[in-house]
């Protein structure tokens, strides 16, 4: 029998989320009975009532926006992955009463490319500017041997990821979204825009496309990946990356490895296919 354990996602707004889908997956799997994941309306004004009021039966936390950044400053310490693009998703709670930030956003994007075989490419194309892209670039940073090229909408999004690049040590090349249909020709291209915005890319996409990061999950699929599908492209969609990334949340608040990857991205197909999230 397992000691009874708290974690939940936090966030604003939070009904949406699969995260209590794929951690009760993991748990009934792993048969941490006793253990509870939950979802909590939290904006940045109450995150730190929040955060001060849990008591020692929580494992940990998982954060969405927009919240990755505000909780930083109620953290006793972060990793270097979370600080490399000041956002933390996961806090773990340690026996001595400390709460320690982390980015499994980044090295789930790497482990979602990875099972589709992309271990290395020598140039990628990021769509968007938002703070997944700064993600992906970090991401990138482990992956991509040559230049990756932003497509953006403003002068200050195009200020923000040549920041991100210098700071990541990626050599990012601005380009105008009007540009945008130019980016499908790249080996691997990232998506991080909202739900949407690709969908004018979807008649550009070339013959041979390479591989396709769509961090969208619902809906899916998005216009720009069904096209891309249906010219033989790989595609790697944001459920992908959602399961990879609670995999590693799970397997730090837990202490259990490894996580159960299957079982969790099974749970979320069937509430995406549902349309439940509870």
């Amino acid at each position: 029998m397992s000691t009874p354990k708290r974690a939940a996602v936090l966030g604003s707004p939070i009904a949406h989320s699969l995260s209590p889908v794929l951690h009760r997956a993991a748990y009934a799997e792993l048969g941490l009975a006793d253990w509870s994941y939950d979802r909590f309306e939290v904006d940045e004004a109450g995150l730190p009532e929040f955060v001060e009021g849990l008591d020692a039966s929580w494992a940990g936390l998982s954060l969405t926006m927009p919240l990755k950044r505000a909780i930083i400053p109620l953290l006793h310490g972060i990793s270097d992955t979370a600080a490399s693009v000041e956002a933390v998703n996961t806090v773990v709670f340690t026996e001595d009463g400390r709460r320690l930030g982390d980015n499994t956003d980044i090295p789930g994007m790497i482990a979602a490319l990875r099972e589709r075989g992309v271990d290395k490419v020598g140039s990628a194309a990021v769509l968007g500017a938002g703070a997944t892209a700064s993600s992906a670039l970090a991401a990138l940073s482990r992956i991509c041997t040559g230049p990756v090229t932003a497509y953006v909408r403003s002068a200050a999004r195009a200020h923000e990821m040549r920041g991100w690049g210098g700071r990541l040590g990626v050599e990012v090349r601005i380009a105008d979204w009007a540009e945008a249909a130019a980016a499908l020709r790249a080996p691997l291209v990232i998506a991080t825009t909202p739900a949407g915005a690709t969908d004018e890319l979807a008649h550009a996409v070339p013959d041979r496309p390479g591989t396709l990061f769509d961090v969208l999950y619902d809906p899916w699929p998005t216009a720009l990946a069904a096209a891309w599908s249906r010219q033989g492209g790989d595609v790697v969609g944001g459920l992908d990356l959602l399961v990879h990334q609670a995999v590693l949340q799970v397997e730090q608040m837990t202490g259990r490895t490894p996580a159960p990857l299957r079982a969790m991205r099974a749970a979320g197909e069937k509430a995406l296919t549902s349309g439940g999230t509870a």
